[in-house]
């Protein structure tokens, strides 16, 4: 794993000149462009519902909005240290890494975007971790917020994984689309996934929850999904970066006002990104398995990262720092709304 990681701090280099994070002011002029990375998941429903109904480029005014599709968040910091994105959706393990391996330079957490939604889903009759034993799970990507979790699980319950010798589970990062037929082939016994895909192996595979992830966590709250910006982009264009968070609020607020046309709004937003809309059942299931949220529930960020320590993908790390909710907190104060907190890991 820590090599597999090594290969981004490669590309990270070209991000270490970023510096720290200067008090961010609304001023920046207007203009511009803002590429957007986030994922054809029900997890980024901020990011789907809002770029679907216009909500962000209309925020964004004069500033032209492009978005990027990625599977998992590996990839999505890859392009982020390489240039190719300003600002995207992804889970923490994905961040705290690129914070880390880029010593503070690459990125800041400006807001959440989820809590909840993802599963350990099994083949009928695993039961228990020991029953994985010898088996293959797979997770979106190598380091994902999901693998991170998988693997800190089995080694809770004495089962070791290793990503180039298999270990006692061998996990097989696949993506989503493809994981599900592996599932219904018999080629992966489960999978940790978030979702609609923990759902669509549920009702369209035939599978069996054996570990849902909130029940992990203290009140079953734990991030998911929040949005990260790049430091350059945010020091030189805080006025864009505040646009793009009052889009990320009123999304929010919208999907909490209308969760049914949210729901419709999110199916059809996937059928155009994936070329196929989900099943009722699935997106109810789906929808009810998570929280939409600007809180980016800062306090679990310290014990995922643990988490990916106690699995042995990653050295002690120092996250101080990595959030910038600045921003963010002046967006929710002028709607009203009570500010968020950085649980001491803020500029």
């Amino acid at each position: 794993m820590k090599k597999a990681l090594l290969a981004l701090a490669a590309v990270a280099t070209l991000a270490a000149t970023a510096g720290c994070s200067t008090s961010p002011s609304a001023s920046a002029g207007p203009g511009g462009t803002l590429r957007l990375g986030y994922f054809a998941n029900v997890t980024h429903a901020t990011p789907v519902i809002g770029v679907e109904r216009g909500t962000y480029a209309t925020r964004l005014g004069p500033t032209r909005l492009e978005t990027q599709v990625f599977n998992a968040g590996p990839a999505a910091v890859e392009a982020l240290f390489a240039g190719a994105i300003d600002a995207t959706y992804i889970g923490p393990n994905p961040a705290i890494n690129a914070y880390v391996r880029s010593k503070g330079s690459a990125l800041r957490i400006v807001a959440g975007a989820t809590s909840g939604g993802a599963a350990l889903v099994v083949k009928p009759g695993i039961t228990s971790a020991n029953d994985l034993r010898g088996k293959t799970v797979a997770t979106p990507q190598l380091g994902n917020t999901q693998d991170v979790a998988l693997r800190a699980w089995l080694e809770s319950n004495d089962l070791h994984t290793d990503p180039q010798t298999g270990g006692d589970v061998t996990i097989a990062p696949s993506e989503n689309a493809t994981t599900l037929e592996l599932f219904r082939k018999g080629d992966v016994a489960g999978a940790w996934l978030p979702e609609p895909w923990a759902s669509r192996l549920v009702l369209e595979g035939g599978a069996e929850v054996l570990v849902n992830e909130k029940d992990l966590w203290p009140g079953g709250q734990f991030v998911t999904t929040h949005l990260v910006v790049a430091t350059k982009f945010l020091d030189k264009n805080p006025g864009i970066v505040k646009r793009l968070l009052e889009a990320h609020v009123e999304t929010t607020a919208w999907i909490d006002a209308n969760a049914a046309e949210a729901k419709t709004t999110v199916n059809a937003a996937l059928e155009k990104l994936t070329q196929k809309a989900l099943p009722g059942p699935v997106l109810d299931r789906a929808f009810a398995e998570l929280t939409i949220t600007n809180d980016p529930v800062a306090a679990s960020l310290a014990t995922s990262a643990a988490h990916a320590v106690k699995a042995g993908l990653l050295d002690e790390p120092d996250l101080a720092g990595i959030y910038d909710l600045r921003l963010l907190n002046e967006v929710l104060t002028a709607t009203g709304a009570a500010p968020v907190a950085n649980a001491g890991l803020g500029s």
